[in-house]
């Protein structure tokens, strides 16, 4: 399998503002999926209805070039707006639970952080993917694990179950996590605040992508 780019949002910014700037990082090269998280100050929740507004705007953007579209989180509302799937935390929904809200279709993805335990209780619940990290320093928000690169390669040895790199990923240290078998790297600054935009950025993940193959 060739590891492929998972966009995550900023955490947060207008929706009419931004959906030109997401439309041209998709249009930037191959992006497998993209996960709406927002967040306030701090890590706080935001009001459903935040999530809602953007998710009816930016999801069009994304599923018209066939990414998948995922919320962070609230397995009911990806079920209400018809997302493509969720992608739940430890401290959220179980994936058992997820995927009975979202129905068998939708993608069900599980942060594991740096524990194989949790990745195969998750996979065993049926969870479409599995999240490792974080790898690097972030600014995006405040890791609970710091992970080493050898969890990929166990996880993609041991299981068919695709897995998920994230956490302080750029093009500088991606490779890596490519070598060591992430079937996906999860990004969010490293496009987003790339200093030639995040088309420019996507482009280059895409060539670095390639040329790991």
């Amino acid at each position: 399998m060739t590891c492929r780019l998972y966009l995550i949002t900023p955490p947060a910014f207008d929706p009419e503002a931004f959906r030109p700037v997401f439309a041209q990082a998709l249009d930037g090269g191959d992006v497998a999926c993209v996960q709406l998280r927002l967040k306030g100050p701090n890590c706080t929740p935001v009001e459903r209805e935040d999530v809602r507004r953007a998710a009816k705007i930016l999801m069009p953007e994304a599923q018209s070039r066939d990414v998948a579209f995922l919320i962070n989180d609230d397995a009911e509302l990806a079920a209400e707006l018809g997302t493509d799937g969720v992608h739940v935390g430890q401290d959220d929904l179980s994936a058992k639970a997820a995927r009975a809200i979202v129905g068998k279709n939708a993608i069900v993805g599980v942060t594991c952080h740096d524990s194989r335990h949790l990745a195969m209780e998750a996979a065993e619940a049926g969870a479409d993917y599995v999240a490792f990290g974080a790898f690097f320093p972030t600014t995006t928000k405040i890791p609970k694990t710091q992970t080493d690169p050898e969890i990929l390669e166990i996880w993609s040895a041991m299981t068919t179950v695709p897995c998920v790199a994230i956490g302080g990923i750029t093009l500088d240290n991606a490779r890596v996590l490519i070598t060591a078998g992430a079937d996906f790297l999860a990004v969010s600054s490293a496009i987003w605040d790339h200093p030639d935009g995040p088309q420019a950025a996507v482009r280059g993940f895409n060539t670095l992508l390639q040329s790991s193959t």
